[in-house]
């Protein structure tokens, strides 16, 4: 009797969990089928990639509690604050700009940055004692192996079209006869080295005599850089990113270090898949 009604109620929890939307319990932490759909639409992920990834942020999450890793409100604001400033903005600009590139509010923002600070301390404790910086002879082998990686302008002539209204910008990059005395001009030399790194990702990928996409200005109003000319930059040898290929090796070391770790983790944990989203 007692069997039988331990039996009813564990398959009557079971059925709960599914009615109510639970996809998959990673060690008791719950990821739902709304979770799975939400990261997909965010991250433009697959499926499989998109329950991978929230698998991997559980299993991140039980180390954190076990590490009583914290992040304080404090550090999440600052974080966001450095962001903005990176991108030329005030942080409300910023939050506008993350809202309308992918739909993401304020809180959620901050729940996503206090999530990826929690990781980092996390990921900064997993491989303290594992990572050594490279030899001579492994940045010369990198190197040779990634020239192409580290080409890149030396400077982008631009002409930067600026304005207060969005649907007015957007017309003149739709339109480049438009005219509006609304919409300023300015005429510049970037240096490579001078700007973001978004900001350079972005003209990188801007072909010539053509406009990126409308973009806040950090001032309350947008921008538009039309592409006048790209100047190439000179080889520089290895010597010229030195830093960076020690970074690059530092960030695949750190990452093959994580990747093992976390899959040991996977194999060992105890993960129940309750149903599959299709």
């Amino acid at each position: 009797m007692y069997k039988t009604f331990l039996f009813l109620l564990i398959t009557t929890f079971v059925n709960a969990e599914v009615y109510n939307g639970v996809a998959i319990v990673v060690k008791d932490k719950a990821i739902t089928l709304l979770d799975i759909k939400h990261e997909m639409k965010l991250s433009k992920m697959s499926v499989s990639r998109a329950t991978d990834t929230l698998i991997r942020q559980k299993l991140e999450e039980v180390e954190i509690d076990n590490r009583k890793i914290t992040v304080s409100s404090s550090e999440v604001y600052d974080d966001i604050k450095k962001l903005a400033s990176r991108n030329n903005m005030s942080t409300s600009d910023f939050y506008d700009a993350v809202r309308e590139s992918n739909g993401m509010g304020s809180m959620e923002l901050k729940a996503k940055t206090k999530q990826k600070l929690l990781s980092q301390k996390l990921y900064q404790a997993i491989t303290y004692s594992s990572l050594s910086q490279p030899s001579d002879f492994e940045c010369e082998e990198y190197y040779e192996m990634h020239k192409d990686t580290y080409k890149h302008p030396a400077s982008f002539t631009v002409i930067i079209y600026d304005g207060d209204d969005k649907n007015e910008l957007q017309t003149k990059v739709d339109n480049p006869m438009f005219y509006s005395p609304k919409i300023r001009t300015n005429e510049q030399v970037l240096p490579y080295s001078k700007i973001s790194p978004e900001l350079a990702s972005l003209l990188e990928r801007t072909p010539l005599n053509s406009f990126t996409n409308v973009i806040p200005n950090g001032k309350g109003g947008f921008m538009s850089f039309y592409m006048k000319e790209i100047e190439s930059a000179k080889a520089g040898g290895l010597s010229s990113v030195k830093t960076q290929i020690v970074n690059s090796i530092m960030a695949e070391k750190r990452e093959q270090v994580l990747s093992d770790y976390f899959a040991r983790l996977k194999h060992n944990a105890d993960i129940n898949v309750i149903r599959e989203v299709k």
